[in-house]
């Protein structure tokens, strides 16, 4: 699964502010007092031009000069978003943290859970590497779905919790297929036992219901063999993988059969 999505449109995120003819940004460190909402049209302006970094810093002075002004709130939100462009994603991860504490009842407050699940979801890993940053991602996101279920955000959620638990799932066909090459076939069907139990929506299913043939006909235990074929073919009859195990049954002298009191049959009932 790609890491990469499209960034969310600078135009639907710009807070409320009317802009009119900005003046070049000052960038010096010096303290220089200015009115909120000034520092705010700079920063906008930043934004525009791409110059994230300098609009990450004149949305921090705006809190910075004007902590309790009505533009502090969305220089926060604005301050995160910034850092998000500019794929600053630990910066913006802690500056949206700060803002869900300080402002838990603001309108912005869904978006904000939002784009901290983003922030963890764009660094999403190749399969083949730790997976610490996915489970981030999936907690973010099913957080966005669970607080705010109507939103516009919790939809696009629910799609990157789907890709989440395929990439999470593609990571244990990855360790099970190793496991299996080394003829490590307990080790292999923990894995590919996982995606059964946990991933059962994903695209990894029939893979993993065929290599448990392979396994478990490997160690001799032909009914759990039988029964992962039978629960292949039953679901999904035209799959390629159900052909190479029914191919693997008979030359095993034995043919697909469902053993209700397999844990396969247990997993798959319980859940559909």
């Amino acid at each position: 699964m790609p890491c990469r999505f499209s960034r969310l449109p600078l135009a639907a995120l710009l807070l409320a502010s009317a802009l009119t003819g900005c003046s070049s940004t000052k960038t010096e460190d010096q303290y220089v007092e200015r009115p909120a909402e000034q520092i705010y049209q700079e920063a906008d302006a930043a934004m525009r031009e791409e110059r994230f970094k300098v609009a990450a810093k004149l949305y921090d002075e705006v809190e910075r000069q004007h902590p309790y002004s009505e533009w502090a709130g969305k220089a926060q939100i604005m301050a995160a978003y910034a850092h998000y462009q500019d794929l600053k994603y630990d910066d913006a991860i802690l500056a949206l943290d700060r803002y869900i504490q300080l402002h838990p009842g603001s309108p912005d407050v869904a978006y904000a859970y939002y784009m901290r699940a983003l922030s963890y979801y764009e660094q999403i890993t190749d399969v083949r590497r730790d997976q610490r940053m996915t489970r981030l991602a999936l907690d973010a996101l099913s957080e966005v779905v669970r607080r705010f279920p109507d939103s516009q955000y919790a939809r696009d959620a629910k799609i990157k919790i789907d890709l989440t638990n395929d990439h999470l799932a593609g990571k244990e066909m990855e360790v099970g297929r190793f496991y299996l090459k080394q003829g490590q076939y307990t080790a292999a069907i923990g894995r590919f036992r996982t995606v059964i139990e946990n991933y059962q929506t994903t695209s990894h299913v029939p893979e993993a219901l065929h290599r448990l043939v392979e396994c478990y006909l490997a160690l001799g235990i032909t009914d759990e063999a039988k029964t992962a074929a039978a629960v292949l073919g039953h679901n999904f009859p035209g799959s390629e993988w159900y052909t190479d195990s029914y191919a693997l049954l008979v030359d095993a002298n034995v043919r697909p059969e469902r053993n209700e009191k397999s844990w396969i049959s247990r997993a798959w009932s319980s859940l559909f």
